[in-house]
């Protein structure tokens, strides 16, 4: 296999290449409950037998120490969310994962927002379960969190320090979204922060990051320009060739395995 390439082929085909315990970090997001279609198509082949394959093999590929970064959400059928995502995360569990942390993504504005006629609230958040195999590697904090009693120090002389100017952001994090946006001429584009965020905070400089649902190249561009190495999958031979179109710039191969 090649470093900085995207594979036109099913995910599945993709790790089926690569040895056992070889990824770092993978940051993805499935195509969740077919909230979506792709190429004018819903994807009728995205089942719980696909999922619970996809999630068994990137335990084989991850790394001890490696993170799994989920970014998931679930549709409402019939007036019921249907829970998928946390059905993917209890697979991912059984399969041998740790469910290090429960994130939430959170969008600056709704896909569907409510109205008067609407029983529920607006919908405005995504899961991103971060998964790990054993004790987790690498975690690089993002110190942004702002602290009111910055420079601090009590008088009872329990503070041997005062109080930093910032301390590590919060689990909820919060991008600009812009929907219905085409730039990359894919329907669901992730924040290229959101990528950068989670590349930055569980992987190093020449780390192997891994996206199984490349899509319009994200999570190759934000690895790259983060001296990551990475590879993707993405079925779509239309969106991967907007992918690479789109990272031309930064295209360059070595021989990985």
């Amino acid at each position: 296999m090649e470093l900085n390439k995207i594979y036109c082929e099913d995910c599945l085909e993709t790790m089926a290449r690569m040895p056992d315990a070889s990824v770092d970090l993978t940051v993805t997001s499935p195509p969740y409950d077919n909230l979506r279609t792709y190429n004018n198509n819903i994807d009728k082949t995205w089942n719980e037998n696909v999922w619970r394959t996809i999630i068994y093999e990137l335990f084989r590929v991850t790394k001890v120490g490696g993170v799994v970064v989920w970014v998931v959400g679930d549709a409402t059928i019939d007036g019921s969310e249907t829970g998928t995502s946390f059905k993917q995360a209890l697979w991912a569990m059984e399969c041998g994962f740790r469910l290090h942390d429960t994130m939430i993504y959170k969008k600056n504005s709704s896909t569907f927002p409510s109205n008067k006629n609407s029983t529920r609230y607006s919908q405005i958040f995504e899961y991103a379960f971060i998964f790990t195999i054993g004790e987790i590697k690498t975690h690089n904090l993002i110190t942004d969190k702002a602290n009111k009693w910055a420079g601090f120090k009590d008088f009872s002389g329990k503070l041997k320090n005062s109080v930093p100017e910032f301390s590590p952001r919060t689990n909820i994090w919060e991008y600009v979204t812009s929907f219905g946006d085409n730039t990359y001429g894919h329907p669901a584009v992730f924040p290229e922060d959101l990528a950068k965020d989670h590349i930055y905070s569980w992987s190093n400089e020449g780390d192997l990051v891994y996206d199984p649902f490349m899509g319009s190249g994200t999570t190759a561009k934000m690895a790259h320009i983060y001296k990551r190495n990475w590879v993707g999958s993405e079925i779509s031979q239309e969106y991967v060739d907007l992918a690479n179109k789109r990272l031309k710039p930064y295209l360059t191969q070595t021989t990985l395995f």
